[in-house]
């Protein structure tokens, strides 16, 4: 039988600078989603990318004596280390130079312009260039860039426009229809009130004051500006429009699109309309997720705030980060890094609640049985049942977050089991069952403990790969007995057996020397 597809996409990154753990955050949340599917049984398929065409490129290459095209081509190489570094599991990265971008995106605009959806005009208004957009008088916010804050500067040239206002009607009613396209609701909220309900504006396409960027056809001194090129990566990197399409057949539409809030307005608006527009079915779902911030704001070179993955991937583990970002942030709302609060999870959640839970338990079957996980259960204690209690209810909680994007609730959901088998240890006292020579009702424990570790290392495998394969080979079971339709089961096989000598999955650190560290790396 052929599996249930899942097409996940991260937005195309705009590689002005070096990627910090915002950017790290979102490209990990989309792979923990796809890792969640793929452990569901789902053909997951992952994109991601970088968006390479625009002025602020142009500029930032010339600053750096380099070609744009010279320039992107290093951010590239240096995205996708950072990716490998992270163990991104993506199928595809596409970026907006690929020559199969620009050929389906010309045609795209072709067929536009064949529709009538494009025409010619002039353009005034106020830009902001780190946004690559234009704003109304209204839209600015205290004179400056609604989106960053930034300076603006009043802008006038010949461009290109669709005519958002065709399909205005069109996308009221699709709203209507599907109120939960935009999560989370109050994301959506906002581009009514501030775009949709005051009346949309057409969009320009163009711009013929630079040149790096898609040749416009037919009128080449035009390149397309930023969200007709951007936005279409979706489809293009599936091969729509190209002469081999199968791709886009079998992946489209997307199931979920994952991007920051601070871009949802262009994901709730242009895309649906240019799908629209093209014929084409729109994706299930955009979730749209808040901002990593700082205690004094958004993180910025110039405060000396900025916190990089590499600084916490190459100081605590690749897990302890991927753990930490995906926690802290919240389905809503903005969420604070603070370095005490880094080091605090580590230690509690980390090297305490699942460290501490492991090395007991391995140490304990080592004592008691040799180091063979008891499968011979014949006497029970008066604590198994509400521990079995609570892994059902685990179960049936993380897949509600999980299957709704609610991460950092199905990392809850899972350290309240960790937390709950933590303690039906000092309920079941082992140490006590063995002076008493109880090895009826000790084999039972350490059984229950193995198969709690098993289950959590399987519902822990999208967040923290390493760490689930780790519990599981520490455990002595195989892969196969660890697979997401034996989580509700007991399914350690008899004469398992344990390593001898378990190895601790995070070392406890030092509070003030690693508070001290990270604070020091973020004025670097």
């Amino acid at each position: 039988m052929d599996k249930k597809k899942f097409y996940i996409t991260t937005p195309i990154y705009y590689p002005s600078g070096k990627f910090h753990i915002g950017t790290a955050y979102c490209t990990c949340l989309t792979d923990c989603i796809k890792r969640y599917k793929t452990l569901r049984g789902y053909d997951a398929y992952m994109l991601t990318g970088l968006d390479e065409h625009g002025q602020k490129i142009q500029t930032v290459a010339e600053k750096n004596g380099l070609t744009p095209q010279e320039y992107v081509d290093k951010m590239a190489e240096d995205s996708k280390a950072l990716w490998k570094r992270m163990d991104i599991g993506f199928d595809d990265f596409i970026r907006t130079t690929d020559e199969r971008h620009i050929k389906s995106v010309q045609k795209i605009v072709e067929k536009f312009l064949e529709q009538g959806d494009i025409y010619k005009g002039e353009y005034e208004g106020w830009y902001c260039m780190p946004c690559e957009n234009y704003f109304t008088e209204t839209q600015l916010v205290d004179g400056k860039c609604p989106d960053c804050g930034r300076e603006v500067k009043k802008m006038k040239e010949e461009s290109y426009f669709f005519n958002m206002k065709k399909y205005e009607g069109w996308l009221k009613e699709f709203y209507s229809e599907n109120p939960e396209f935009i999560v989370p609701e109050s994301r959506k909220n906002e581009i009514f009130k501030n775009f949709i309900d005051p009346g949309l504006e057409d969009l320009c396409i163009s711009r013929c004051t630079f040149d790096w960027g898609i040749k416009f056809p037919n009128d080449p001194k035009h390149v397309l500006y930023v969200w007709l090129d951007a936005l279409t990566n979706y489809i293009t990197a599936l091969g729509y429009g190209s002469d081999d399409d199968s791709l886009f057949k079998k992946y489209w539409p997307a199931d979920l699109h994952v991007v920051g809030k601070e871009i949802i307005r262009f994901h709730g608006i242009y895309w649906p309309i240019f799908l629209h527009a093209l014929g084409l079915e729109l994706p299930k779902k955009l979730y749209a997720h808040s901002w990593i911030v700082m205690k004094d704001g958004k993180m910025s070179k110039s405060v000396g705030n900025v916190v990089y993955p590499e600084v916490l991937i190459n100081r605590y583990g690749l897990d302890a980060t991927k753990y930490y970002l995906l926690r802290l942030m919240s389905f809503a709302q903005d969420s604070m890094f603070t370095p005490e609060d880094f080091v605090e999870r580590f230690n509690a959640d980390l090297a305490n609640d699942l460290g501490n839970l492991l090395n007991r338990t391995i140490g304990m079957i080592n004592k008691y049985f040799d180091g063979e996980i008891p499968t011979d259960i014949k006497e029970h204690t008066e604590f198994d049942e509400d521990l079995e209690k609570c892994a059902k209810e685990t179960i049936e909680k993380y897949i509600e977050d999980m299957d709704s994007y609610h991460v950092s609730n199905g990392i809850q959901d899972l350290w309240k089991y960790i937390a709950r088998t933590n303690k039906y240890i000092d309920e079941t006292a082992p140490w006590v069952l063995a002076k008493e020579e109880n090895k009826d009702k000790l084999k039972n424990v350490m059984n229950h403990l193995a198969e709690s570790l098993r289950r959590i290392s399987i519902m822990s495998r999208p967040f923290i790969p390493g760490t689930s394969l780790e519990i599981i080979k520490q455990l002595g079971i195989d892969e196969k007995d660890a697979t997401w339709d034996t989580v509700e089961i007991n399914n350690i096989k008899p004469c398992t057996k344990v390593v001898s000598q378990g190895k601790p999955l995070f070392v406890r650190l030092d509070k003030e020397v690693e508070t001290e560290y990270i604070r020091e790396s973020m004025k670097k």
